[in-house]
């Protein structure tokens, strides 16, 4: 954690501390027991607040992720197509895989083959393990390292390399710590009118309209005909 964030957590505590002892000095001098016990039922809701709000791993992965956002905010070259400040995404596909694995690369899929089912945004079960996720990704063929398409495209399946695979943000209400796989077409069904959980899902989308997922700028330069 930031420095910075724990010396404002420390001085709000001790700001809060003040108020805190002469309210229940007041409270306890000059009120009856049943006044008593209400007030510190609003207390223990007000921390309650406080602590998911302020001091929960989601509210502090949340900060995390718009300080890195603030930091980088600043624009890269590329002829200005993509900025910093857009999405971090964009840098994390480009570092994380420079051979475009899983479907990470961010040449444009245009035009679009006319075999590949599914568009990035769309929300899908997994036919065989069950969970759900939001596509968005994907590669005409198979795009991976040997040894995982070896670990994971069956023997009698050869087929599979040659088929559209899809990178999936996996709803962490069925799987947690925010999973992505990557995952062939005939092992997928879309599904309607779901949201999808996960930490990573507002770098890659605006919104949800109720049908599927509407992809940030940056994306939909990648997917331009999805």
């Amino acid at each position: 954690m930031p420095q910075v964030g724990i010396n404002a957590i420390q001085f709000f505590l001790i700001l809060m501390a003040v108020p805190a002892q002469y309210f229940v000095s007041e409270m306890w001098g000059s009120t009856t027991e049943y006044q008593r016990a209400q007030a510190m039922r609003g207390l223990l809701v007000s921390f309650k607040d406080l602590k998911q709000n302020y001091l929960s791993l989601r509210s502090w992965r949340d900060w995390v992720r718009k300080t890195i956002s603030s930091i980088t905010s600043s624009p890269i070259e590329d002829n200005n197509v993509y900025s910093r400040g857009e999405s971090p995404a964009y840098e994390v596909l480009q570092r994380r895989s420079p051979e475009g694995y899983y479907a990470g690369s961010t040449v444009p899929r245009s035009p679009r083959p006319v075999h590949v089912k599914y568009r990035v945004g769309q929300t899908i079960k997994h036919k065989r393990y069950g969970y759900r996720g939001v596509i968005i990704g994907w590669d005409n063929i198979a795009k991976a390292p040997p040894n995982w398409l070896l670990a994971n495209h069956p023997a009698d399946k050869p087929y599979w390399k040659k088929t559209p695979n899809y990178s999936v943000l996996v709803d962490e209400r069925d799987r947690p710590d925010g999973q992505r796989t990557y995952v062939v077409e005939e092992n997928m069904q879309i599904v309607y009118n779901m949201k999808i959980r996960h930490p990573d899902i507002e770098e890659y989308f605006d919104k949800f309209d109720g049908a599927q997922y509407l992809m940030r700028p940056w994306l939909r330069r990648i997917y331009p005909e999805d």
